[in-house]
């Protein structure tokens, strides 16, 4: 398991924003709406992103189903201020990744994946 080689969800969250400049802020929550880990600016609101996170996955995966579109996989909004990324990490967790308008959303969505499968490991 990952965790003997020191890696935490926090490790794991600090390494996405310090490999990709453009992400500003990334959580982990649990499908429920609970924050699981964050690492999110000074002023907001963990609790109240994991809730609205939540919603939206759950809205995504009704209407995924209603399309015969399969598994959600991911969600993504873009603002005229950049991307919310809501990506599945195993079955009780999501990746929410905060990014500016100019990030390469190849690059983003590789090192997501990577991201989730760790997380998936851990939780």
């Amino acid at each position: 398991m990952e965790e003997s080689t020191g890696e935490t969800l926090d490790g794991i969250l600090k390494q996405l924003l310090a490999a990709i400049p453009e992400v500003k802020s990334t959580a982990i929550v649990s499908v429920e709406g609970l924050p699981i880990a964050s690492a999110l600016p000074q002023g907001v609101d963990e609790t109240r992103i994991a809730a609205m996170t939540a919603a939206i996955l759950s809205l995504g995966e009704r209407a995924a189903h209603e399309m015969g579109k399969g598994e959600l996989e991911q969600i993504m909004v873009k603002g005229s201020d950049g991307y919310l990324l809501v990506l599945a990490a195993g079955p009780n967790a999501v990746l929410v990744v905060s990014t500016t308008p100019d990030v390469r959303l190849g690059l983003i969505f590789l090192d997501c994946k990577r991201t989730t499968e760790k997380i998936a490991k851990l939780i």
